[in-house]
């Protein structure tokens, strides 16, 4: 993805180079696996693409391939759960959510089981797939659900501590992650806490809060508008459900003025979470980085980001009009 590695560092982070988030997450389940033998895990015929061979080759007799039955795979996990399984139930975003609402709302979440939903490939950045596998109102869906858990980490890093994470959380969780590769930069001693965000760079003249691969563009932002003498604080909201109210309503005093970007639709995604939270507390100009209300397209990831306005260059644009506006 050329446009987001365009420098190696950025607001005093050094990427390590470009992975992918998806292969976070299949390290981090070969991990916990070898950690609690009640870890198991079930696919929907795509182990490769969210590299869970390395479960299924360590511990062949907790994995489950249902083939393409996402439906069957979410209520194998619900009937796993009951039986004290940790199931971490694995397949494409599209499919992860859309395809399967149903059996997450009913099995999952009105019975508050403890299952794991891992959805890769989400968001524009799939590519030439196309807009039937794009979804990009997957936070939406999730985050509507009572008892629910939604985490969008923004590098392989922070997608490894996520999914060990998950091991000790009790209930329904959604982790959303990508395919392509995009840059490492978050380190181990940043932590990672559900519910809880992480400010990567200080500031006082406005704040960026971010989930996701759009994160890493918000420090370049905030890099850029250094030079200009303003300071953008950055906002790491890995957790989009529950959201970090008192991160928001901290930055929403301090600076007066909030940017929100995601890879989601700009509807029912973290703006619309940060919007409420403001709303019910301290009401602040808001501007929202995110895809307006339209499907994607087949197309080359950068291309795509660009083309739906997901770019350093738009945040920096919607940073602008929130502090005119703040002004």
């Amino acid at each position: 993805m050329g446009e987001q590695n365009t420098v190696a560092e950025t607001a005093g982070y050094v990427s390590r180079g470009n992975k992918a988030t998806r292969q976070g997450f299949g390290e981090a389940l070969q991990e916990i696996g070898q950690m609690d033998s009640s870890v198991v895990a079930l696919c929907s015929d795509l182990t490769g693409s969210l590299h869970m061979q390395h479960f299924q080759r360590d511990f062949p007799e907790r994995f489950l391939q249902v083939g393409i039955a996402e439906a069957n795979m979410i209520s194998m996990a619900a009937g796993l759960a009951t039986t004290g399984k940790k199931p971490f139930a694995g397949t494409f975003a599209v499919f992860a959510t859309g395809r399967v609402y149903d059996q997450i709302r009913q099995s999952i979440c009105y019975s508050n089981l403890n299952v794991k939903i891992c959805a890769s490939h989400a968001g524009l950045t799939l590519g030439e797939d196309g807009a039937t596998h794009q979804i990009l109102e997957d936070i939406g869906l999730m985050r509507g659900l009572p008892r629910m858990t939604v985490i969008v980490p923004c590098d392989y890093s922070e997608t490894k501590r996520a999914t060990r994470a998950l091991l000790e959380h009790e209930g329904p969780a959604y982790l959303r992650f990508g395919r392509p590769n995009v840059p490492d930069f978050t380190l181990d001693e940043d932590g990672f806490e559900i519910g809880k965000s992480i400010e990567l760079h200080p500031g006082k003249d406005v704040t960026v809060i971010a989930c996701g691969i759009m994160v890493w563009r918000a420090l370049e932002a905030a890099r850029m508008l250094e030079k200009e003498g303003v300071t953008v604080r950055v906002i790491n909201m890995h957790t989009i459900k529950p959201i970090d109210k008192l991160a928001i309503v901290r930055a929403a005093n301090d600076t007066g003025a909030i940017v929100t970007a995601e890879e989601h639709q700009i509807y029912n995604g973290l703006g619309d979470a940060v919007a409420h939270v403001c709303a019910e507390t301290i009401p602040v100009p808001i501007e929202m980085v995110g895809v307006e209300d339209t499907f994607g397209e087949s197309g080359k990831p950068d291309e795509l980001m660009a083309k739906y306005k997901l770019t350093t260059d738009d945040i920096l644009e919607k940073i602008y009009l929130a502090l005119r506006r703040k002004n």
